[in-house]
């Protein structure tokens, strides 16, 4: 178990629907990293931004960016983090897969679908969370618009750190760093937010603002809006073991079930 946890954050521009650049892009951007990390992040949908046209970019969990992040992960003893359009059995999910240098594959399927721009008429809701034990850290990865629901984020699981992958817009970005800073808060959690700049297809405007808030809601990281960017984190279990002795606040949540 490791008591430190090094993570890259990455934001980045991405190209509109088209995987094959976005790849050679993010090549690029983890080759610069300044130092060896544990993990590295990527945005939502991050070969292709935030795409309706699901059929265009779609691959299988046997598909090029699957083997790239294997291929990755092994050569920078890295786990590596991202969503993308994943078809399987005849229906789309936008996914997070989460890759480690061992070979470890997790995946979790977007659970609130953005129904402003009619995902749910193209992508199928995911129904469950995960949460991944990657070198002794819990860790639980959630999608964009997940964001705004905190009963399914709720901390029940004992996780360390909550972590968000999204192409989050510019004229709501404010909600993006006032609900991530709240996370963190009310799950006594490290909570990383990676977001995506440019424009893209549809004309949306992003301006990142990706960020890291410790347990206390306190900011270790706020990159900078509108420019692509790497940050380098270092998450502390002693820092979450401290202060979840200190204030048990997590022993005092609300009990209840959530049935759909």
């Amino acid at each position: 178990m490791s008591t430190d946890l090094k993570v890259a954050l990455v934001q980045a521009d991405l190209v509109w629907e088209n995987p094959e650049q976005n790849r050679l892009n993010f090549t690029t951007k983890i080759a610069a990293l300044s130092e060896t990390v544990d993990l590295i992040i990527l945005p939502e949908m991050f070969t292709s931004g935030f795409t309706m046209q699901a059929k265009k970019v779609a691959e299988t969990m046997q598909g090029t960016t699957i083997s790239w992040m294997k291929a990755t992960a092994v050569k920078y003893n890295a786990a590596i983090v991202g969503s993308l359009v994943i078809e399987e059995n005849k229906a789309y999910y936008n996914r997070l897969v989460f890759v480690t240098p061992e070979g470890g594959l997790t995946y979790y399927n977007k659970r609130h679908s953005f129904t402003l721009v009619g995902e749910q008429d193209v992508y199928k809701s995911g129904d469950k969370k995960e949460i991944i034990n990657y070198k002794g850290w819990n860790i639980c990865p959630l999608i964009c618009y997940d964001l705004r629901f905190p009963v399914w984020s709720r901390n029940v699981e004992h996780y360390d750190v909550l972590l968000y992958v999204a192409n989050w817009p510019k004229p709501r970005i404010s909600a993006w760093t006032t609900l991530l800073k709240a996370r963190a808060i009310e799950n006594m959690s490290y909570v990383i937010g990676v977001n995506r700049v440019g424009k893209d297809g549809v004309n949306a405007t992003y301006n990142g603002n990706s960020a890291c808030y410790n347990v206390l809601g306190e900011s270790i990281s706020q990159m900078p809006l509108g420019e692509e960017a790497c940050a380098i984190v270092t998450l502390s279990k002693s820092h979450v073991t401290k202060y979840r002795n200190k204030f048990k606040f997590l022993d005092d949540k609300d009990r209840f079930n959530l049935l759909n």
